[in-house]
């Protein structure tokens, strides 16, 4: 048996949550297209143990697995966008107070031309 990772043992739980909340909608979409475990399984390239461990939304199944599941859903799309720059709202943030902070700094220093003289600060 492999060695349990740090990770795994101090998931936030807001992500917890939504792993539990995860593998609940797979599960539901599964029963709703009728399928057994086994079925399921298969489709996956899975054991049963490892899609009810799936279906509890555990994170030591892999990220493969999960976004597998995604696929046969037909929603894994989207899935490449989860962690697109332009939705890093810490960074965005992060931006913007420095290209503030910038701005402050040059409206309070007079601006010099390359000949050394005042220029206006606009």
């Amino acid at each position: 048996m492999s060695k349990s990772s740090l990770a795994l043992h101090s998931l936030p739980p807001e992500v917890s949550a939504s792993l539990a909340v995860l593998g609940e909608q797979f599960a539901l979409a599964r029963l709703r297209r009728k399928e057994s475990q086994k079925q399921w399984a298969g489709r996956l390239g899975v054991s049963v143990p490892t899609l009810i461990r799936l279906e509890k939304g555990d994170p030591t199944v892999s990220m493969g697995v999960y976004a597998t599941a995604l696929w046969l859903l037909g929603l894994s799309g989207g899935l490449a966008e989860l962690a697109e720059p332009s939705k890093d709202l810490r960074v965005m943030e992060t931006d913007v107070r420095r290209a503030s902070r910038l701005r402050a700094m040059r409206t309070r220093t007079p601006r010099t031309d390359l000949r050394g003289e005042k220029k206006d600060s606009t």
